[in-house]
């Protein structure tokens, strides 16, 4: 009788200690470490493709998977516009959405990308293995992944994992 609830305590601190240690919250990428997977060359219309120059270009490059109907990526916009701003390449990926509500979310809030991909199937989406929008992947000088990170740029999470994976990739 004593024995199922000792069982349930014991797994209950199991789990508790588990994501207790660190990073247990990562998602790690496969990619980390090897060359940018391929990036659909059809781009959004009216701007830059994304072509595998664009992500080799000697600087670190930002790769960020947006739509225009995810509002976490709504959220981000602004740190977007931010990095554009402070020097850096960052280059984006709509996926899964209509071409006229991208354009229109680039047309309203500015246009944080040098160069944008137009993934209206997912296919590279997939490729990166990405599971949903906004992701955002550092990418070194030579189009080696750095680093990913799943979510949207702003908040603790942003500040603690992100800015320092950047600023390492900057070397800063």
């Amino acid at each position: 009788m004593i024995l199922p609830p000792l069982v349930f305590l014991a797994l209950g601190l199991m789990f508790y200690l588990g994501l207790g240690r660190p990073g247990a919250r990562d998602l790690p990428s496969t990619f980390v470490g090897k060359p940018a997977p391929a990036i659909t060359e059809v781009a959004l219309s009216g701007y830059a493709p994304v072509t595998p120059e664009v992500l080799a270009t000697g600087e670190v490059t930002i790769v960020n998977f947006w739509a225009s109907w995810c509002p976490p990526c709504r959220a981000e916009h602004p740190r977007l516009m931010q990095m554009q701003a402070e020097g850096l390449n960052v280059v984006g990926v709509n996926m899964k959405d209509q071409e006229g509500q991208a354009r229109q979310v680039l047309e309203q809030d500015g246009n944080p990308f040098s160069a944008i991909a137009f993934d209206p199937s997912g296919r590279t989406s997939i490729e990166w293995g990405v599971t949903g929008p906004p992701e955002t992947f550092i990418l070194d000088g030579d189009g080696v992944v750095l680093f990913k990170f799943i979510g949207p740029l702003v908040g603790s999470d942003y500040e603690q994992r992100f800015v320092p994976a950047l600023n390492a990739a900057l070397g800063r």
